[in-house]
């Protein structure tokens, strides 16, 4: 299979997956447990989660924005007023916490610079000759 066919297919299911934790944490950020947004807690390690594995485990920045484009698009989506007038995100200060924290951990996740580089090499020292002092 070529590569750029595998490099494709690998993004578009690091998309797919985004979409799944998007689509999961927005229906389930709202959950509180008594004051606690327990929701919103799970919801949003599990998206930063994800999003750190895919960096971490594909070396690829095009794998991990693919994935917050799959999370962010969702939770877009399915934040607006659906065909019955429901909304899932509704204008609250939660709703707002949430659409702010998973675009926050996407880009910080994105724009994590790339620490596995090559170690930075010294110059040489020359070595000292000895002149008899």
């Amino acid at each position: 299979m070529p590569y750029w066919l595998t490099r494709t297919l690998s993004w578009i299911a690091a998309a797919l997956v985004g979409v799944v934790y998007g689509t999961a944490g927005t229906i389930a950020h709202s959950l509180m447990w008594g004051p606690i947004p327990i929701g919103l807690i799970v919801g949003a390690i599990a998206c930063a989660a994800l999003l750190t594995a895919v960096r971490a485990l594909t070396h690829d920045r095009a794998a991990a924005v693919a994935t917050a484009i799959g999370m962010i698009g969702m939770l877009l989506i399915i934040s607006g007023p659906g065909a019955g007038g429901s909304v899932i995100v509704p204008n609250t200060p939660l709703g707002q916490v949430w659409i702010y924290l998973i675009v926050g951990i996407a880009v910080l996740v994105v724009a994590w610079p790339n620490l596995k580089r090559s170690p930075m090499r010294l110059p040489r020292e020359t070595p000292l000759h000895e002149n008899g002092s």
